[in-house]
């Protein structure tokens, strides 16, 4: 069964161009899948033809004993579903175990964002005349104004921006390639920035190329990104599950408000499904309701 792991884990880092993140993610749920059909069978060295559709339902129920929630178990099964999927197209096996089994019915969760209000406050949080100041300045523009993940952000290169065209090229899911409008705001921010980031690079003896840096002249991770908006927004707002990814959902979700044509949201997001864009009309729907409710007289 390893073999097989290590054979899929390739072929999705090659061919599909998954991120490390998602690799480690798999690598996990089928880690731990593998660990249970040992259990399960009583063999320590179990074969993807030793599996069927009632050792995958037995590890699901395993995985409800111990608590999961339901959108954790959903994910497991679609890493073990995608898993033997490969292997039948690899001629290992001849029929998939997880085809048919249905996944767990996941609660509809709307996407968390702020309003324009402390968005705008957010952004200008950052007030000292250094460095870091600078840089998270431009960071948070940068975020807002293009709506791209803290995985593309951290990957962007000074090269990435072009000052001129106004847009951003950035590396997104899968290696896709694409380029987002920036805007004026955040070009001023990444302007302001690049001298103090420059002075960095002098000082530690540096060439680096990447955008954004931390302390020593390295490119900022995505852990530090977390950290450092979730500080920001925190200061703006009692929500709970603040992320870097809030921006992301207020960038969509304030385009949409502003009547911005829902193709063109998912095109700037990177989403290769519509459907996936069409969470943020939830919430724009629900915006307007309770508008409604509380100005109409006869609501």
């Amino acid at each position: 069964m390893q073999k097989g792991i290590e054979s899929f884990l390739r072929y999705l880092d090659r061919e599909r161009g998954f991120s490390e993140r998602t690799l480690c993610a798999y690598q996990t749920d089928l880690k731990q899948f593998v660990a249970f059909v040992s259990d399960y069978l009583q063999s320590p060295g179990v074969s993807p033809q030793d599996v069927d559709r009632a050792c995958i339902r037995h590890f699901l129920g395993r995985l409800r004993q111990r608590g999961l929630k339901r959108r954790s178990v959903a994910r497991k099964l679609a890493s073990v579903r995608s898993f033997f999927k490969y292997l039948c197209r690899m001629r290992v096996i001849q029929q998939n175990p997880a085809y048919g089994i249905a996944s767990p019915k996941l609660d509809k969760r709307l996407p968390l964002f702020l309003d324009v209000d402390r968005t705008t406050r957010a952004m200008e949080l950052p007030g000292g005349e250094d460095f870091l100041s600078w840089r998270d300045r431009a960071l948070l523009e940068v975020l807002y104004s293009t709506g791209i993940r803290v995985s593309e952000l951290v990957n962007l290169d000074v090269s990435s921006v072009d000052g001129l065209g106004g847009v951003v090229k950035v590396k997104g899911k899968g290696r896709k390639q694409r380029v987002v409008p920036i805007g004026r705001k955040a070009l001023e921010s990444v302007r302001e920035y690049l001298p103090w980031r420059g002075r960095l690079l002098q000082q530690v003896g540096s060439q680096n190329q990447a955008l954004f840096l931390n302390r020593y002249g390295k490119r900022l991770s995505q852990r530090a990104v977390q950290k450092i908006v979730t500080r920001y927004l925190s200061m703006v707002s009692e929500q709970k599950g603040l992320s870097p990814h809030v921006l992301r959902h207020s960038f969509a979700t304030h385009l949409l408000d502003a009547g911005a044509d829902l193709q063109a949201v998912r095109e700037l997001l990177g989403h290769v499904s519509l459907s996936t864009t069409q969470i943020y009309t939830h919430v724009t729907t629900d915006r307007l309701k309770k508008i409604y409710h509380q100005a109409h007289p006869r609501a």
